[in-house]
């Protein structure tokens, strides 16, 4: 096959992939019926709410059979083995389990599936030794004991819902230039905000503090739609604009990862994304959604709130307790991934591997693929990178430090700092 055959064939099957899946909406698909955070209120949280899901926009069969066809028709015009034609095969097979998924909405069922897309709080990370639960618990007990007044300037929430949209817009308008980006305001989301394929959501009717618009300009702005327009901008591998649910992981880990880098991330919403996390593990473990909106309640949260991140959890799955949608995991999940990656990358001499980061829709075990197919014209660099990724000297240094820091053990140094301490004090 020519090259330029080759690489107008892999333009075919990605828009042939980015229309099948285009009317497969997770999260509006499960998304919770009006009136349900008021019902559980009004009973005063003893009785489960009745969760009416509609119906989808398609037929799952028919849509089943339609991701079936594509996937043998990759394999006949350029080969299931071949690699890129390996990544929009494995697309295919997990926008099936999509589909399977939310055909067994509120059932057990619905768990397997959501389990094997996003993976489970109990799994065992990249080292084979620690749980992703472990992270959850060392953390709770870390950020438990932080105190905020000690660290300096505290947020007041003083900004409007309007005012971080003209903010934001003026932010990202410098950082797209030339781009028809939209801020805009939404009363239909659960979030604070969320990032469509030119558009930023901002929950209406809700007051921000300065760090939450710092936080909506790295992660939903730098990384999601500069994800998404950057798969855009590609010229053969346009599947890259559009997430599918092994992209999700390396997503959410690569945006906070980012408020990491951009010093927007606070101990507050890394207590929130912790008990996400937590509370996913729970709810494995069999606790049902009212007993989650308490532990939530037991955080501090008011009741609407608790009720909307317990929610989260319950998305699409049986209210009744063991089956829960895992996708919350996926922001300390991917964190961790991303991280470690970004250490390998810069200790085997493969920094080049990191801006593809942000080349789209990508997952971790995609990058090797992007770059051999970049020096082949097939992947376009990036437009849209972070300045911390545009010039990596910054993370090289970062990410050096913290491979020699790792193999120093903390507690041996607190136990030879507190014994200099005894000996001067005596």
């Amino acid at each position: 096959m020519s090259d330029l055959k080759y690489k107008n064939t892999i333009l075919d099957l990605s828009l042939l992939l980015n229309q099948a899946q285009k009317p497969i909406q997770i999260l509006d698909a499960i998304k919770w019926n009006d009136g349900v955070e008021e019902q559980i209120i009004k009973d005063k949280f003893k009785e489960m709410p009745k969760i009416d899901f509609r119906p989808l926009k398609y037929d799952p069969e028919k849509k089943l059979q339609e991701f079936k066809e594509l996937r043998l028709k990759i394999s006949k015009s350029i080969g299931a083995q071949d690699p890129l034609g390996a990544i929009l095969t494995r697309n295919c097979l997990q926008y099936e389990d999509v589909v399977r998924m939310l055909m067994n909405r509120g059932k057990s069922e619905f768990y397997d599936y959501s389990k094997k897309l996003y993976g489970s709080p109990t799994e065992l990370m990249n080292d084979g030794k620690t749980r992703l639960s472990d992270l959850a618990n060392d953390m709770n007990s870390l950020l438990s004991s932080l105190d905020e007044f000690q660290m300096g300037e505290l947020y007041e929430k003083n900004m409007t819902a309007e005012t971080v949209v003209q903010e934001l817009t003026l932010r990202l308008g410098k950082y797209f230039q030339g781009e028809n980006i939209k801020i805009k305001l939404s009363d239909g989301i659960i979030s604070d905000a969320s990032a469509g394929a030119d558009y930023i959501k901002i929950k209406k009717g809700m007051m921000f503090a300065r760090r939450d618009l710092d936080i909506f300009e790295v992660h939903e702005g730098w990384v999601h739609l500069g994800t998404t327009l950057n798969g855009l901008d590609q010229p053969y591998a346009k599947w890259l604009s559009k997430g599918a649910p092994a992209s999700t992981i390396t997503q959410e880990g690569l945006a906070v990862t980012m408020e990491l880098f951009n010093f927007a991330l606070f101990p507050k919403r890394a207590k929130r994304l912790n008990d996400r996390l937590i509370a996913c593990q729970m709810v494995e473990s069999g606790a049902n959604l009212l007993e989650l909106i308490a532990f939530f309640r037991d955080r501090g949260q008011g009741d609407q709130q608790a009720i909307r991140n317990a929610g989260r959890i319950f998305r699409g799955a049986s209210l009744e307790g063991g089956s829960p949608f895992t996708k919350d995991i996926a922001y300390l999940k991917g964190f961790v991934m991303i991280y470690n990656f970004m250490r390998s990358a810069i200790r085997e001499g493969k920094m080049d591997l990191i801006p593809f980061l942000f080349a789209g829709k990508a997952t971790l075990e995609d990058l090797p693929v992007l770059h051999q197919y970049h020096q082949e014209g097939v992947i376009s660099l990036p437009k849209y990178l972070p300045p911390q990724i545009r010039d990596l000297n910054g993370v090289a240094i970062w990410m050096a430090f913290s491979n020699f820091l790792n193999h120093m053990k903390l507690e041996d140094i607190m136990k030879e700092e507190s014994k200099k301490a005894l000996k001067i004090a005596s």
